[in-house]
């Protein structure tokens, strides 16, 4: 059973998440439509590895075809997502800073801001939702569970649109997975790197306790 007008996921990104995301959509039912910024050659042997509801294209074939459409690249090449195609459609972010890999963001290192709220900017018309950045892509495929399942790994969402987050919240817990609703997009550093219930096999209890637990890093 798929989230209802929702039957092709699109993605952004490739690597480790976006793979595993794209593997779940498939084995759920849903079409994948894989992008890189190599081109969609490069993903012939990964599309045929997924089987069946997998193929590739560009970013911009992505955005297009996905009903929602999952943002996971690094955070310094946003820019290069396209803005047009994604006015409307909710958008998931998987997104983590690390200055090492995406440069010194000035926003981000005084805390002005998100990484989703600088996805959200970029993308006026689009409603972003914080998603999948705190758990290992092996993890999204292999620490899932049937829902009802006892202390049922548990995964954070953010997103100022309160209709995008329930459907992403219903994509989530079909994928195997209990949501904690985290509320708007400014409160997503609770689940960024270093944070307490980061890359934790936490299930919602013990998630909502680490979200409530942690602090800025100015104030580590």
């Amino acid at each position: 059973m798929t989230v209802r007008n929702i039957s092709t996921i699109g993605l952004i990104g490739a690597g480790n998440i976006g793979s595993a995301l794209a593997r779940l959509a498939v084995q759920h039912g849903y079409k994948a439509v894989l992008s890189n910024s190599r081109g969609p050659d490069t993903l012939a042997d990964l599309v045929a590895e997924i089987g069946d509801g997998a193929s590739a294209g560009t970013s911009e074939e992505a955005a297009r075809a996905g009903d929602i459409v999952v943002v996971t690249i690094p955070l310094k090449n946003i820019d290069a997502v396209p803005v047009e195609p994604l006015a409307g459609k909710i958008v998931i972010d998987t997104n983590n800073y690390y200055p090492q890999r995406d440069g010194q963001i000035a926003e981000l290192d005084d805390e002005s801001t998100t990484t989703s709220e600088l996805l959200q900017r970029h993308l006026p018309e689009s409603k972003v939702v914080k998603a999948f950045n705190h758990i290992g892509s092996a993890d999204l495929t292999s620490a899932n569970s049937p829902k009802g399942t006892p202390h049922r790994r548990a995964l954070a969402i953010f997103g100022d649109d309160e209709d995008a987050r329930a459907t992403v919240a219903e994509l989530i817990d079909e994928f195997g997975f209990d949501v904690v609703d985290g509320g708007p997009l400014a409160e997503g550093w609770r689940i960024q790197r270093d944070t307490p219930g980061y890359v934790k096999p936490d299930d919602a209890e013990n998630l909502r306790g680490h979200l409530a637990a942690a602090k800025r890093y100015r104030d580590m």
